[in-house]
């Protein structure tokens, strides 16, 4: 069974884990894009209610993190005349050694009952084509393809899910 702890992006193992993402995008980066481009989180986005990072675990052993931020969007409405409040996944990453247990899924439902919980009409979030199994969980989980709403140098893709907040 999945857990998870809230930390601070500035927590130990949260560090840890975030330097082995991006080492592993690093390498991993299509050459044709230029140099992959770190950036670590700001703190100060990533504390509820505003955001959250999650460290999983499975059993006690780390399965993954991730985080959830938020977005505001001026003057937007949904589709009924409320404003829309996004919030953004961001650094959802599971070790290689433990991948294809699920734990993507579970960190990426986890992360979306948190956006709801903060109020959340939508989650959007930028991948890169060259993660193929990033982008079929995230179409699987009800994300469809959007005009880009950042400027990613590392990014390819674009997604969107309207979410209904939690009474």
């Amino acid at each position: 069974m999945v857990s998870f702890a809230d930390v601070a992006v500035t927590d130990a193992t949260a560090h840890r884990m975030l330097s082995d993402y991006f080492a592993e995008r690093a390498e991993t980066f299509p050459t044709i894009q230029g140099a992959y481009r770190t950036a670590f989180p700001d703190p100060g986005q990533f504390v509820p209610p505003k955001g959250v990072f999650l460290l999983a675990y499975d059993e006690g052993l780390e399965a993954g993190c991730g985080g959830i931020r938020e977005l505001p969007v001026p003057l937007s409405e949904t589709e009924d005349g409320t404003p829309v409040v996004r919030y953004e996944i961001k650094h959802l990453w599971v070790p290689p050694a433990r991948r294809g247990n699920g734990f993507g899924r579970a960190i990426l439902a986890e992360l979306e009952h948190r956006a709801r919980g903060f109020g959340a009409t939508e989650l959007v979030l930028d991948t890169n084509a060259s993660l193929e199994a990033a982008g079929g969980l995230y179409r699987s989980h009800g994300y469809e393809p959007i005009q880009p709403y950042n400027d990613n140098p590392n990014a390819t893709d674009w997604f969107r899910k309207p979410l209904t907040p939690l009474p």
